[in-house]
């Protein structure tokens, strides 16, 4: 696994990631105080990051993770999630996802999940 690998993307979601991280959901601004600062085993992440033609919720280069956080609006876009998920896959990307409502009500679970995740997937 190569690390801190560049995924390349395009160059408008610049300025698009920059408005969504300027208007997080709650969920995300929750998440976000648990990660930032490489508070979680001391990786970094990074909110709202272009990659191909998208952006992801949350991403460390060095684990090669996203993180996505889905709720109502993504209901709505389910296929466009899948596909998604499936091109960033090919690039070497892992996803874990949470639902809205279990990080606003259980956010000790999400980061219990987070961590096992790390634990089972960081390169020895």
């Amino acid at each position: 696994m190569t690390k801190n690998r560049i995924i390349p993307y395009r160059e408008d979601l610049k300025a698009k990631a920059r408005e969504l991280r300027r208007n997080s959901s709650l969920s995300e601004i929750l998440l976000w105080q648990e990660i930032k600062e490489r508070k979680l085993f001391g990786y970094q992440f990074h909110r709202q990051v272009p990659m191909l033609d998208f952006i992801v919720d949350f991403y460390s280069h060095e684990l090669q993770l996203a993180i996505e956080i889905d709720g109502d609006s993504h209901d709505k876009n389910y296929k466009y999630d899948v596909k998604r998920q499936s091109e960033l896959e090919q690039y070497g990307v892992q996803f874990v996802r949470f639902d809205d409502m279990e990080v606003k009500r259980n956010i000790s679970n999400v980061l219990r999940t987070l961590k096992n995740w790390i634990r089972e997937n960081q390169s020895p």
